[in-house]
């Protein structure tokens, strides 16, 4: 990077690492647009006019939104704000100098909108954003972005007999909620809907297996999965995408008070499967797995599910990849590959191997709801599988979805993983579906 400090503006030169070149190209450009985060900051400039030269063609876009996506941060509480204090401001505006679409320029804005909302979701606390709150927060997020929102309230619930979502509220003086999204423009592409599930655990402590030392710190961050929902309908309304989408978000806390469930207790989930419960803090599959039978009503296409949902994939992983798991076809599990690549949200698979069927086998119920201590990411996703009546991709963020450091324009606590991947996902799926259907 060259820095050229003139009398009457700031010229800041970037360029394209040699020999580096498709979606790492393009990476490389986003986190040179947050390495210049501060130095642009420290500058104060009222407008930033970014244009390229000699590169490729969606280098402009790529810069601004590495740059966007850095530079947020959460100042809700705060009651003298950074910028006060140092009086600087980040550019007032910034405009893009290049033959960028009209559509193209609405998508990135509202992509890294969406990122945004996901973002201020999951850095809310729980004292501030409860089961209710987030299901209202998702509700106004429908009305503003024009997607339909039904919130079922815990007397609906009980009366559907969801065991999983109801077992784990148990501990919690705040009711459940269960979310259901839709967006069905006027002429979609597909007949069946695409369903997207995400988990809505907003505040994780466990339970009565409570969680120890700095492992509950950041578990306000536990309904990332539900962020990521919220975010990727958000955009998909917001640009007209003509693909029929419906969304499930099961909503509780996991605490150990009251009447707690506790390990050993036998439940009876959505579908009427019985569950031996061997860990409460394997809280996250159960309230997916009644979501994720519910789907089952609406016989949809492709069942995807997102949830920060195992230690083993962070693991396994660390913070470059999510852990995908697919009984799918595999041209949805390479189309989602290709968009991962594309946003540098980038998922690697895991086998989804019948043998492993045996870790969750129960002497007392149907299934167990955690295994043993190997291959913990995988036997959580043929346990979601054992509720899917319908394909279904399963992607675990434990690792991409709560961050303890900024991993460049990947915030820290909340980064809003998923979002920009299942965005573009869909996007390309609708702009392709009569080639790959």
């Amino acid at each position: 990077m060259v820095f050229i400090n003139s009398y009457f503006k700031c010229t800041y030169i970037v360029r394209v690492k040699e020999g580096v070149s498709g979606f790492r190209a393009r990476e490389e450009i986003r986190k040179s647009a947050s390495s210049l985060k501060k130095l642009i900051r420290s500058n104060n400039h009222e407008e930033l006019v970014i244009t390229s030269e000699d590169t490729y063609r969606e280098a402009v876009a790529d810069f601004t939104e590495g740059l966007v996506l850095s530079i947020y941060s959460f100042r809700k509480y705060k009651t003298r704000t950074e910028d006060e204090e140092s009086g600087k401001n980040y550019p007032g505006r910034l405009l893009l100098a290049d033959h960028i679409s009209e559509s193209a320029l609405k998508w990135l804005d509202d992509l890294t909108d969406a990122v945004y909302l996901a973002r201020n979701l999951i850095n809310e606390p729980v004292n501030r954003l409860n089961s209710a709150g987030l299901a209202s927060e998702i509700s106004r997020t429908g009305e503003k972005a024009g997607f339909s929102v039904e919130v079922f309230n815990k007397g609906k619930i009980e009366s559907l007999k969801m065991g999983g979502l109801l077992s784990v509220n148990r501990g919690s003086t705040d009711p459940p909620a269960f979310c259901i999204l839709e967006w069905k423009p006027e002429n979609p592409v597909n007949s069946k809907p695409m369903l997207l599930v995400g988990k809505g655990v907003v505040y994780d402590t466990g339970g009565l297996n409570i969680k120890t030392g700095d492992y509950m710190s950041q578990m306000k961050a536990d309904m990332a999965g539900a962020a990521a929902v919220t975010g990727v309908f958000y955009t998909i309304a917001r640009n007209n995408i003509p693909l029929h989408l419906t969304g499930l978000i099961p909503v509780t806390d996991n605490r150990p008070g009251g009447n707690a469930y506790a390990p050993g207790d036998i439940i009876t989930m959505y579908n009427k499967m019985t569950v031996e419960i061997g860990n409460t803090d394997a809280e996250g599959r159960l309230i997916l797995a009644d979501a994720i039978s519910y789907a089952s009503k609406y016989k949809p296409e492709l069942i995807i599910d997102i949830a920060t949902l195992t230690g083993s994939a962070a693991v396994t992983f660390g913070n470059r990849a999510m852990a995908m798991m697919t009984n799918a076809d595999r041209k949805y599990g390479d189309l989602l590959v290709e968009c991962g690549n594309e946003v540098y949200e980038r998922v690697a698979g895991l086998p989804f191997y019948d043998e492993y069927n045996e870790s969750i086998r129960s002497a007392v119920a149907d299934v167990r709801n955690i295994g043993g201590r190997e291959a913990g990411a995988i036997t959580a996703g043929k346990f979601l599988e054992r509720f899917a009546e319908f394909p279904i991709i399963h992607l675990d963020i434990a690792g991409t979805g709560i961050l303890k450091k900024d991993d460049y324009y990947r915030i820290k606590d909340g980064p809003g993983s998923g979002v920009r991947l299942l965005s573009v996902f869909l996007k390309r799926l609708s702009e392709t579906y009569n080639k790959i259907n």
